[in-house]
């Protein structure tokens, strides 16, 4: 394992997804799935979310396609709390909805859009 990556990836995860739920993760880590939260943190937020080719925010928009292309719906509720901490604004969101109901199908938008107003009334009262 390279500690640099890693140590720079847990600080990246940290930022995009927030340092309580990174921790809740980290903490909960046992000999089964502790090795995949290190890969986790090395390739994913180490290598490829310190690629500085693309900006976090853009990483942010990417990822909200993609998990909702793979119906991936919880990851996509906690991606989307991470694209608003990278500064894509709700109006982007729901452009990106509507890309996602095009491209991807109308239910999936439907559902999209019920986890981002869960989402923005969290964000809204400080949860």
């Amino acid at each position: 394992m390279d500690k640099a990556l890693r140590d720079k990836g847990l600080a990246n995860r940290k930022a995009v997804l927030g340092e309580d739920y990174v921790n809740k993760s980290m903490a909960s880590a046992d000999d089964f799935n502790g090795p995949f939260q290190e890969i986790l943190n090395e390739y994913c937020w180490g290598m490829i979310w310190s690629d500085e080719r693309l900006p976090r925010k853009t990483r942010s928009m990417l990822n909200l396609v993609m998990l909702a292309c793979l119906n991936r719906m919880h990851e996509w509720e906690l991606h989307l709390k991470g694209a608003l901490r990278n500064g894509v604004s709700k109006d982007e969101i729901q452009a990106i909805i509507h890309q996602i109901a095009v491209y991807a199908g109308v239910p999936l938008a439907v559902e999209c859009f019920r986890l981002a107003r869960k989402v923005f009334a969290e964000v809204e009262k400080g949860a």
